[in-house]
């Protein structure tokens, strides 16, 4: 029970990013505005981890290079996929980001000589089909289409350099890559200006002004560092494949569902199509590599 609650709060929380972001208004800078988000997200998960686990982080000092490329992999992903957010509907962009786990399929081929398997040609057929019939190139979010399609291969490759180099979520290491995510964006209030994170926004739906800057702490804290900070809790109890067949599809609809009651956001008919589609190969062709997974763990010896 407990962890289904913490993986509802989690799904939950991934969800809110567009949300936040959007409550934003553009009052700051998006490049700036994912600097802050990861900064925050930073100082929670230092604070946050220890007290999790009853032991004090340890400064990586012999898994440095390893800590700042993931670092850059999580600022490249996050800060494409809040752009993302700021010129194209929420669910445009988590649907198209969804494509994320056929990159992985394909890194893990390339780079760590995962096998194919003769269903997955089917599988990225439909995947193709699905992002035809989505058509991302059409209407005026094309911008913020081809970035979430895009992310979706970042983050891929941060998986598969995690998987690569064994990491999970789990580790001592993840609240210092978060940290060393926020010191690549560091410049960015320099160069786009620290915005305006003390004004107020009027909400006329909750009788009230609210700061800017609100908004940027949700983002760091609730929709990514409360995000990690949970998913290192499940996963010691949770299979991550098992989590990773879940969080494909239970994110991206409730994160499309409050793009419609937050903003009035209703995806074209193409895009609730294609994006059931391409929502239900993912879910196939993760589900097909946790099996392949899970052989090559039970019988070793046919590995590799």
């Amino acid at each position: 029970m407990r962890t289904l609650l913490l993986l509802t709060l989690i799904t939950f929380s991934e969800a809110t990013i567009g949300v936040f972001v959007k409550l934003t208004d553009g009052r700051i800078p998006i490049q700036t505005l994912n600097f802050y988000a990861l900064a925050f997200a930073a100082v929670f998960l230092m604070l946050a981890m220890p007290l999790a686990s009853k032991n004090r982080l340890r400064f990586p000092k012999n898994n440095l290079k390893d800590t700042a490329i993931i670092g850059l992999l999580i600022a490249l992903q996050i800060s494409a996929f809040n752009f993302a957010m700021t010129v194209a509907p929420i669910a445009n962009v988590v649907i198209f980001w969804s494509i994320a786990p056929f990159f992985t399929f394909i890194f893990s081929w390339l780079f760590i000589g995962e096998k194919a398997r003769l269903n997955y040609v089917l599988i990225f057929a439909l995947a193709i089909t699905a992002i035809v019939i989505a058509k991302p190139l059409e209407g005026g979010s094309m911008l913020g289409n081809l970035v979430a399609l895009a992310d979706g291969a970042v983050y891929a490759a941060m998986v598969t350099y995690m998987r690569h180099e064994g990491k999970t979520e789990t580790g001592n290491d993840i609240a210092w890559s978060m940290l060393a995510a926020a010191i690549f964006l560091s410049p960015f209030p320099f160069v786009f200006g620290a915005g305006d994170p003390t004004g107020m926004i009027h909400y006329e739906a909750l009788g009230m002004e609210l700061p800017v800057m609100l908004w940027a702490l949700c983002l760091g804290v609730v929709s990514t560092g409360f995000a990690y900070f949970g998913i290192s809790i499940v996963l010691k109890t949770l299979n991550a494949n098992v989590y990773a067949l879940v969080d494909i599809i239970v994110s991206p609809v409730v994160a499309s569902t409050l793009g419609y009651l937050i903003f009035g956001e209703i995806p074209a008919a193409s895009m609730i199509y294609g994006g059931a589609l391409l929502l239900g190969s993912g879910f196939w062709l993760t589900r097909e590599m946790s099996r392949d997974t899970g052989k090559r763990a039970v019988h070793p010896c046919q590995c590799e």
